[in-house]
């Protein structure tokens, strides 16, 4: 061996080395793909629905790292620390506020429980004001529809008031989900007909008044035997909508109604109409209407001719504790949504029991209005739908899409709610349809006579 071959052979064996390790580096690397893609295929079979092929395993990893595209209705997006928003709008001042503010408490206790979604709090900001009627509806509709931070709204406590709201919520492109809206109008017939104040977007876990209007038709006529009656509503859709219920579904099971007609919500003499119910001798006078003008009614009754013999009938609107304490209440029946929920469950786990339970705890009250389930049950409800269709970013941002949001509010089925199970028509129609009919007879005791069932209803 020559020495020039001696002074290169100590630098020949470390390239040799090196070449040897560069080669097992590479080897190594082939393998932990082919582990991977075991890893990957193994995933998708465990799902048994697709078999998921290493560019797939690529696509679903970007789509968490570059924002979805959005759909029709756009997407919200809420950055990293931010709070997820949604809104309550119930009527919480004024003659109807007995109405409104166990609802706002119900969404309250169910944004409580129902905790964080992927790491974001959930905000319902200031509560909003329904005032019980279309202008109040319209402003506070416009403050959330105007918000493109706010995803979905609990609200509204009265129909009037859900008309233009849900209208404007609507062409927002956010959804309104109502815990004691009951007007026809806002949903549908009941066969495939929108109502005239359907807006896509609009969901509701309160009973349809068409169940109502039959409802009490069934039991004035059938359980009650009488044959004629009377109607009076204060020209509200809430009101005309269940008189209106009410007066086709008795006269279809073959009874008379001998007056229809209407008051002024802020009337306060209603001794003009009263006589003339009375002069034609109908045997109950059903009034589905709210307080003060349901007061007046019970009230002034007591002193005109003819009414000792009428059966006084209300609804959910004087289901409630300010028109129940009045003495004139006693001995009427009000129809309203079923209150017996028995060992029902909510989504999340949540019975009558703990949520009345909390409810005093909280605001040591009892509700003092029918819907405080139906609100809780709502606000699960679109809480869910939220956790269901949010996408969560790498950097924790989440994006809600709009579009998918109705989409999964669309498809609701057998949804678990205190109320009963939910599922949801092709119109909003969400609730049980679970209809009651209570009978009061001591004005002192107002629980007793809220859960004195005389009479029950269901459609299914």
């Amino acid at each position: 061996m020559n020495d020039n071959l001696k002074k290169w052979l100590p630098w020949i064996a470390v390239a040799a080395v090196a070449l040897i390790v560069i080669v097992i580096i590479a080897v190594n690397s082939g393998d932990d793909d082919t582990v991977a893609d075991a890893t990957t295929t193994t995933t998708g079979a465990a799902d048994e629905t697709t078999t998921t092929t290493e560019a797939e395993e690529t696509t679903t990893t970007e789509a968490t790292e570059e924002k979805p595209e959005p759909g029709p209705l756009g997407a919200v997006e809420i950055a990293p620390g931010e709070d997820i928003q949604i809104r309550s709008l119930q009527a919480i001042t004024g003659d109807v506020a007995f109405l409104g503010i166990p609802n706002q408490r119900g969404t309250e206790l169910a944004v409580t429980d129902f905790g964080d979604i992927k790491g974001h709090s959930v905000s319902i900001g200031t509560p909003l004001d329904d005032l019980c009627n279309a202008e109040g509806g319209a402003a506070a509709g416009q403050t959330i529809a105007s918000d493109d931070k706010v995803i979905g709204t609990i609200g509204t406590s009265c129909s009037g008031a859900a008309v233009p709201a849900s209208k404007l919520i609507s062409e927002s492109g956010g959804v309104l989900v109502s815990p004691s809206n009951t007007s026809p109008s806002l949903t549908s017939d009941l066969v495939g007909n929108a109502g005239d104040d359907y807006n896509p977007g609009y969901y509701r876990t309160a009973h349809n008044d068409l169940f109502q209007g039959e409802a009490v038709a069934k039991f004035v006529f059938e359980e009650l035997g009488f044959t004629t009656a009377a109607a009076i509503h204060d020209g509200d859709p809430y009101t005309n909508g269940l008189a209106s219920a009410f007066q086709n579904a008795f006269e279809k099971l073959g009874g008379t109604i001998v007056v229809f007609t209407a008051v002024g919500k802020d009337d306060t003499d209603m001794t003009g109409v009263l006589t003339e119910v009375a002069a034609e001798e109908p045997q109950a006078l059903f009034f589905p209407i709210f307080p003060p003008a349901g007061n007046f009614i019970a009230i002034q009754s007591k002193t005109v001719a003819g009414f000792d013999t009428i059966q006084l009938i209300g609804a959910d609107g004087l289901l409630v504790d300010n028109f129940m304490e009045l003495e004139e209440s006693e001995g009427m029946y009000f129809s309203g949504p079923n209150l017996d929920y028995g060992n029902n469950a909510s989504e999340i786990g949540t019975t009558a029991g703990d949520f009345l339970s909390a409810y005093d705890a909280a605001y040591g009250e009892p509700p003092s209005a029918p819907f405080w389930a139906h609100s809780y049950d709502a606000t699960v409800l679109l809480l869910s739908a939220i956790d269901a269709v949010s996408v969560e970013m790498s950097d924790g941002t989440l994006i809600v899409d709009r579009q998918a949001l109705r989409d999964h509010l669309d498809a609701t089925s057998g949804f678990g709610g205190i109320i009963g199970t939910l599922s949801c028509d092709a119109f909003g129609d969400c609730g049980s349809q679970r209809v009651s009919v209570v009978l009061h007879t001591d004005s002192s005791d107002l629980e007793a006579g809220k859960s004195n069932i005389v009479f029950e209803f269901s459609p299914n």
